[in-house]
């Protein structure tokens, strides 16, 4: 499938607020979503279609409790990129600090409290800052993406279908990220390695959990 990059555009914006924390005011722009899923091609808007009739069945409540159980309290689904390569240890400090650098670059500050790995944000990054840069940084890390789709998937969450549409978006699957995917699913991210120091400032350091919000 070839995509424009409004296209990608489109489509990385509308996933990037569907995996946003859900208050009212993700409730509201939920017609103006369903428009723009419909100028997708159909391996990206079908999945989009069918997160967004789940929401419109759901209470903001029990959305808003499905999310917190599902990304801020089961590690398996962490919308934080770069856990799944680096787990919480310390280097993940430079991997974070290599994200920050990248949105910089492209004239675009997070807000405090904000972790750049998070997929939500690298979405809106890769939508509104630099599309080239964003792919690559969704590619570099996805092993990654790819186990939290399939686990989504296999725990029947709603948002496997917003994922399922993400990886829709990205170049297919080769050897080799098969192959990290098998790896990263046997062995799991890395733990941390008795005193190692750190590779970045503090202030770059992963919290030990939580969501975007």
């Amino acid at each position: 499938m070839t995509l424009t990059d409004a296209q990608r555009a489109t489509a990385w914006q509308v996933q990037s607020l569907l995996l946003g924390y859900p208050d009212e005011q993700s409730f509201a722009r939920l017609p103006l979503l369903r428009a723009a899923t419909r100028t997708l091609p159909a391996p990206l808007a079908k999945p989009l279609d069918a997160f967004l009739d789940h929401v419109a069945t759901t209470s903001p409540t029990d959305l808003a409790a499905a999310y917190v159980a599902t990304f801020d309290h089961r590690k398996r689904f962490s919308p934080y990129l770069t856990y799944f390569a680096y787990g919480d240890t310390r280097k993940r400090g430079l991997a974070l600090l290599r994200f920050k650098h990248a949105y910089r670059a492209a004239g675009l500050e997070l807000g405090d409290g904000e972790l750049p790995d998070h997929l939500a944000v690298v979405l809106e990054f890769a939508a509104s800052g630099d599309q080239a840069v964003g792919l690559r940084l969704m590619t570099e890390h996805r092993a990654g993406l790819e186990l939290i789709r399939v686990g989504l998937r296999e725990a029947g969450s709603p948002w496997a279908h917003v994922l399922e549409s993400v990886s829709a978006t990205l170049p297919p699957l080769g050897r080799r990220e098969h192959d990290e995917i098998a790896r990263l699913a046997v062995a799991g991210p890395p733990e941390e390695e008795v005193g190692l120091a750190p590779f970045a400032p503090p202030e770059y350091l992963p919290p030990p959990r939580g969501g975007r919000r």
